[in-house]
């Protein structure tokens, strides 16, 4: 008998634990093992029974969820997934989490629409699983209905196999999932203000992307910004693309840019780096670089292979520095990797690769 991930849930709201409860263990891999109404409550029972990961909420009574978060981390290193509504003082808080040691953001799952409750299903269930895989360090029933995997075809046609027309302009896109808030920004942060134009999915709900486009901002040399749609993809500037939706970079002429569009879960996220991925196979060929980072699961893989296929560079993220080896390792087995680094080398690979 597979060992179920024991999941302990710590929210004020008894609705919420509830239906938190629910989503979890309608994934046969999960089980609740508890619940607590406050991070006091919850002390005592990670005293009495060891969860293999947590879902904390941000703001609660007695103790908010980021004091605790800094206790766990301290005394006793916990795979933390943070579970935060979405308002906007709320987002830039729970983005906080991330540099303080969670692993992961979910968003309380929606109720009263099918798709969104099953989509959220989906979100929460990976993003428990991802935490259970991750290397945290301290800090100074499977639902058969909604599991249905659609690959990009679902957005964008595969590469025709034509070659793109090389022009002096170097495009690199980057996909990444659990552990990368924090390895895009010392990707970023290492970066020259005249580096190549970014394009960049990294798995996390709306409007948190917007807060952490805004944080890198203040971080990096070049420009971050949220990715709108016929945002121009130019040098010293990466766009984010948003939560909840897909982006794609598209050309004309000479000129990149970014399609942004609903569309469904591909490889169950939307965003998805598979999509944005063989949007550059298609469109930026042998002129893209593409760099995968840490995350579970096998996102961007297909799409990184569909690159190399028409001479683009690739770049994984070594297991090392990764906090979950998933995404990058599925990229190599598929042979789709030129290079593996460890992260602090792939700006400067990739700023070679684009000098190229």
């Amino acid at each position: 008998m597979i060992k179920k991930i024991k999941v302990l849930i710590v929210d004020d709201s008894a609705v919420v634990r509830q239906v938190l409860k629910e989503v979890i263990e309608s994934d046969s891999a999960l089980e609740v093992m508890d619940t607590a109404a406050d991070p006091f409550v919850a002390a005592e029972k990670i005293k009495a029974r060891l969860p293999d990961v947590i879902t904390l909420d941000v703001e609660m009574p007695r103790m908010d969820g980021i004091t605790f978060l800094h206790k766990i981390m301290s005394q006793h290193p916990i795979p933390v997934v943070m579970c935060s509504s979405l308002t906007g003082d709320g987002c830039e808080t729970t983005l906080e989490a991330l540099e303080y040691g969670a692993v992961d953001i979910i968003t309380k799952p929606k109720i009263g629409i099918k798709r969104f409750f099953e989509e959220s299903q989906i979100r929460i269930c990976d993003s428990i699983k991802a935490a259970a895989q991750a290397r945290v360090k301290s800090v100074s029933k499977t639902h058969n209905r909604v599991t249905k995997k659609l690959t990009a075809d679902a957005l964008i046609a595969p590469p025709s196999g034509r070659s793109m027309i090389r022009t002096t302009e170097r495009i690199v896109v980057v996909g990444a999932s659990t552990g990368g808030t924090e390895a895009l920004r010392e990707f970023l942060e290492s970066l020259p203000q005249d580096s190549p134009g970014i394009a960049i999915v990294q798995h996390m709900p709306e409007k948190f992307t917007t807060a952490f486009a805004g944080r890198l901002n203040k971080l990096c040399r070049i420009e971050v910004k949220e990715a709108a749609d016929g945002d121009s993809v130019l040098r010293g500037r990466a766009l984010i693309a948003p939560g909840n939706r897909h982006t794609l970079l598209q050309r004309s002429g000479a000129r990149y840019y970014v399609k942004v569009k609903d569309g469904p879960l591909v490889c169950r996220h939307r965003p998805s780096v598979d999509v944005l991925f063989r949007s550059a196979a298609q469109y930026a060929g042998s002129n893209a670089v593409g760099i995968i980072m840490t995350g579970m699961g096998d996102d961007g893989a297909r799409g990184m292979e569909e690159m190399k296929n028409v001479g683009a560079h690739t770049i994984a993220q070594d297991e090392e520095t990764c906090v979950v080896f998933g995404m990058p390792h599925e990229a190599i087995k598929r042979d789709a990797v030129d290079k593996v680094l460890p992260l602090q080398a792939i700006a400067g690979a990739m700023m070679r690769a684009c000098s190229d």
